[in-house]
């Protein structure tokens, strides 16, 4: 059986009310591996949430909760991660990172995590 891509959360918060925490648990309902990273120290669902910029391999797809404001300092690693796809949530659109997705050959999804989960289009 082939395993499921992994991804990582790109903005993780221990916030229950969050959606970055939100996606986590609903990666976990569907048995997606998953990496958390974000500035905020804590975990969710027995994970540590990362607070460096250590690359981690083998990210098939990167889902971001940081708004464009604050996603500049993270042009680089996204770039160095080389995830397949970078799906952007609903508040995090960012037609400068896109194009530099885009020109790396990195798929650009502007949709919702949780949607693309519950309806099997992930």
């Amino acid at each position: 059986m082939q395993s499921k891509p992994i991804t990582l959360i790109l903005g993780a918060t221990p916030n229950p009310e969050r959606y970055a925490y939100q996606a986590a648990l609903r990666l976990q309902k569907y048995q997606y591996p998953y990496v958390l990273v974000g500035i905020k120290k804590g975990e969710i669902l027995a994970k540590n949430i990362l607070n460096h910029k250590e690359i981690q391999p083998n990210i098939d797809t990167i889902t971001l909760y940081i708004g464009a404001q604050n996603q500049p300092e993270w042009y680089d690693y996204i770039l160095q991660t080389k995830p397949r796809r970078v799906i952007f949530n609903p508040g995090t659109e960012n037609p400068e990172l896109m194009e530099i997705l885009a020109k790396n050959e990195i798929e650009v999804i502007p949709a919702c995590t949780l949607v693309m989960l519950s309806t099997g289009q992930y």
